[in-house]
């Protein structure tokens, strides 16, 4: 018998690992607890039994909550990397049983209102390929755990994340209200009682008042933290949002907005920042091609 061949692995108790682990990513065990569905004593008492295994503690007390002491660290850094490439390795065998998967990240105003509806043209390209998305604010939308994050304004990404960008295809943003609301368009400038701005892409205005060369004068201003509030808000003639123009064709066409100045470029665009081997794979590529393709197709038909 090969040495080691048959041997019993010595292992800690390995569901007190996924408590473990939770409790140490969230700083949390009621947190923790929440993640993994089981209640804060059941999680306590799963952490104070691989302390017992271990024979040394792996917490410290900080006021209420808890935190990593040096032990805990190292055998966190251990576990992270072993669940990781569990979760990557389970992922690899569903994939290769059901077809591929793409895990998309991208604003809950993108999805409802352009990739949503817009899906079964690529689901009936390419029927095998299974995609999860992730709809989110604009201020949380990070890579946490999607293959591919969509998203026009990266100033908030790191460098290197920004030059890993695909580009997809352009954007153009215009203010938008609602008919008949006070809005003065003059050479340079644009006057209105009240302007409403996207609370986490406070840079749009200004990118477009650089864009334009028109000053905008308002009185007031109003924020939302969600893209289609603004939206909303604009339609309820609660003041000037700014939209791009995808997000904002449906209402206009039917006449229940208005854009007093049409819309203009910017140079970022829109992208897709890779965060994952799978971005690279053939689901991601098929669908990063049907994203192009369908973002200039409408451009062309204006």
């Amino acid at each position: 018998m090969p040495e080691g061949e048959g041997k019993p692995r010595r292992l800690p108790p390995l569901s007190a690992l996924r408590a473990f682990e939770a409790a140490a990513r969230l700083n949390s065990v009621g947190r923790a607890a929440a993640e993994l569905g089981r209640t804060h004593g059941a999680v306590s008492r799963q952490i104070r039994a691989l302390q017992e295994a271990a024979g040394v503690p792996l917490f410290d007390r900080a006021g209420t909550g808890i935190r990593l002491n040096a032990q805990g660290e190292a055998l966190r850094r251990q576990v992270a990397g072993a669940l990781d490439a569990l979760e990557e390795g389970w992922r690899s065998v569903l994939e290769e049983a059901h077809g591929p998967s793409l895990h998309v990240a991208c604003s809950a105003t993108f999805a409802m209102r352009w990739l949503v509806p817009r899906l079964g043209g690529f689901y009936g390209a390419h029927p095998g390929v299974r995609l999860r998305l992730s709809m989110t604010s604009a201020r949380q939308l990070r890579q946490e755990g999607a293959d591919l994050v969509i998203a026009w304004d990266r100033a908030a990404y790191p460098p290197a994340d920004r030059a890993r960008a695909l580009p997809l295809g352009g954007v153009a943003f215009g203010p938008v209200c609602a008919p008949g609301y006070p809005v003065a368009v003059t050479p340079g400038a644009l006057r209105a009682p009240a302007r409403i701005a996207q609370e986490h892409t406070p840079r749009a205005w200004a990118l477009w008042q650089e864009a334009t060369g028109c000053y905008v004068d308002c009185a007031a201003e109003l924020r939302f933290p969600h893209t289609h509030l603004c939206l909303e808000a604009a339609l309820g003639g609660l003041g000037v949002a700014l939209l791009e123009r995808r997000m904002a064709r449906e209402a206009l066409e039917q006449g229940r907005l208005a854009a007093p100045c049409g819309f203009a470029p910017f140079a970022e665009g829109l992208a897709a920042i890779p965060f994952s081997a799978r971005a690279e794979g053939p689901a991601a590529r098929a669908f990063l091609a049907w994203m192009r393709a369908s973002l200039a197709a409408e451009d062309a038909a204006g």
